[in-house]
C-alpha cells in the first residue's frame, strides 16, 4: 500500500467512526488537517516521518491523484495540480486553502471501508452530458461528466439491476432493494445527483449544494 493509499484509508476510516453519513458530503480541507485526520494523532497508522510528508501526500490527495479525491473550486484545485508537477512544491499551498471542499470518491470509500470482504464493483457507463463529476488524476484534465446511478425506490423492485450511488455496487434485479447490500446505504431515500446528499421527497433544490431535484 502506497503512502496516498494509507493516507486515503484512513481518512474515511476516521470518518466513518465519527459519522459515515459524512462520507456521503463534501469534506473541508481544514477539518481534514485539523481534525479529522491530525498528523500527530495519526502519525503511527499514516507511516509518515514528518509534518511535511503529511503535507505532500494530503497536497496530491487534493490534486487528484489516484481518483481518490477532487476538490473544489476550480482554481483552487488547479493550484494544487500546479504545485505537484513543480519540482519544489510549495507545501504552505495546503493552509492556504484550509477552505477548500474535498469531494471523496464514493467507489475508493467502498473499497476503503471493504476490508477482508470484496466487493463486485459495476464498470463506469459511457460518458454522458448529464451526470455526476467524476475525478481525474491526469495533469490538466477536468473531471468527466458520467450518469448518475439509478436508486430503487421503497416498495417497487427494478427488473434489471440498478448501481448502488454510494458504492457502485450492482443491485439485485427484479425483488425489492431498500438497502445496499454491499456498503448499507439507505436506498429507499432520493438523493442529489450533484453532491449525493439525501433529500427530502418534497424538496425541489438540494439543501446542500441547491442542485435542481428533478421531477418524478
Amino acid at each position: 500500500m502506497t503512502d496516498l493509499e494509507r493516507f486515503f484509508v484512513q481518512l474515511v476510516r476516521n470518518v466513518a467512526a465519527e459519522d459515515s453519513i459524512r462520507l456521503q458530503k463534501p469534506l473541508l480541507l481544514g477539518d481534514i488537517r485539523n481534525s479529522i485526520l491530525p498528523y500527530r494523532a495519526n502519525r503511527r497508522a499514516l507511516g509518515l516521518e514528518s509534518s511535511e510528508d503529511y503535507e505532500w501526500v494530503l497536497l496530491r490527495l487534493c490534486a487528484g491523484e489516484g481518483g481518490f479525491a477532487r476538490t473544489g473550486p476550480d482554481d483552487v484545485a488547479d493550484d494544487f495540480l500546479n504545485e505537484v508537477g513543480t519540482p519544489n512544491p510549495d507545501l504552505t499551498v495546503v493552509q492556504r486553502h484550509e477552505n477548500a471542499v474535498v469531494h471523496l470518491d464514493p467507489r475508493a470509500v467502498a473499497k476503503a471501508l471493504d476490508g477482508a470482504t470484496k466487493l463486485v464493483y459495476a464498470p463506469h457507463e459511457p460518458a454522458s452530458q448529464s451526470g455526476v463529476e467524476q475525478p481525474v488524476a491526469s495533469k490538466g484534465k477536468r473531471p468527466v461528466r458520467m450518469p448518475p446511478p439509478a436508486t430503487p425506490q421503497r416498495g417497487k423492485a427494478s427488473d434489471t439491476g440498478s448501481r448502488c450511488s454510494r458504492c457502485g455496487i450492482t443491485l439485485p434485479a427484479r425483488r425489492v432493494v431498500n438497502f445496499c447490500p454491499g456498503c448499507g446505504q439507505n436506498l429507499s431515500r432520493p438523493r442529489c445527483v450533484s453532491c449525493q446528499t439525501e433529500l427530502d421527497p418534497t424538496w425541489r433544490h438540494c439543501v446542500n449544494c441547491g442542485a435542481t431535484v428533478a421531477a418524478k
